[in-house]
């Protein structure tokens, strides 16, 4: 059983931030568990037709800090400053 790298998890998950990316690895989550996070968050549906038992323990965990993090980058960025052809 490998517990999360940083590496793991910068693989796995992208840009995220380092408080993000130490709570993710404090979780003492395996890299199995962390693909398991993110299969029930690319579609449930699959995984609930396998009878598999709802996400609990790390991968709960893990699907929790992830979908914070998916909503954060859905979240629009400030607004940039105008344009000047939207000003004229």
């Amino acid at each position: 059983m490998q517990h999360l790298s940083r590496d793991d998890v910068i693989k796995a998950v992208g840009s995220a931030d380092d408080v993000t990316i130490a709570e993710i690895i404090g979780t003492g989550a395996t890299v199995e568990e962390l693909a398991e996070a993110q299969a029930w968050l690319a579609n449930d549906e699959p995984m609930i037709n396998d009878l598999r038992p709802l996400a609990q323990g790390r991968v709960r965990t893990l699907v929790d800090i992830l979908s914070e993090l998916e909503q954060e980058d859905d979240e629009p960025g400030p607004p940039g400053p105008a344009s000047a052809s939207a000003i004229s």
